[in-house]
């Protein structure tokens, strides 16, 4: 049997970091009372946004964080690697808010953008036989 105790962790923070971000949705929704669409509202979109922006990446990092283990090359550093791409989500669903919390958003891209490239060049140096 296969065990990916880091893919495995990833996808249970990834569900939970999804709800979250949802929630935030709904809570905002209800104080606004808007049950469909954003109803102008941009408050409410930035933080449609940030959900979605969110879902179109974690697929990527969960798919690389699976592979990398598959191929026997995952270690702690791949936990740690995963650990600050969620930390970085987490900024950057704060900071789609606005206001002071706004960094957030810039290092939560930024965080995002280096967890992805970072998985990506060892999946490259894997598959050279170089890792």
């Amino acid at each position: 049997m296969i065990v990916l105790p880091v893919t495995l962790a990833a996808a249970a923070a990834a569900a939970v970091l999804n709800l979250w971000l949802g929630i935030r949705i709904g809570a905002l929704r209800t104080a606004l009372q808007i049950n469909v669409g954003d109803g102008g509202s941009e408050a409410l979109q930035r933080r449609m946004r940030a959900q979605l922006n969110y879902v179109e990446n974690t697929g990527f990092v969960l798919l690389l964080i699976a592979a990398i283990e598959l191929a026997g090359r995952g270690s702690w550093w791949l936990a740690y690697l995963a650990a600050a791409y969620f930390i970085g989500r987490i900024a950057h669903g704060f900071g789609m808010d606005g206001g002071k919390a706004q960094i957030g958003r810039m290092v939560g891209t930024l965080m995002t953008m280096l967890v992805q490239l970072g998985l990506a060049v060892v999946a490259i140096l894997i598959v050279m036989g170089v890792l």
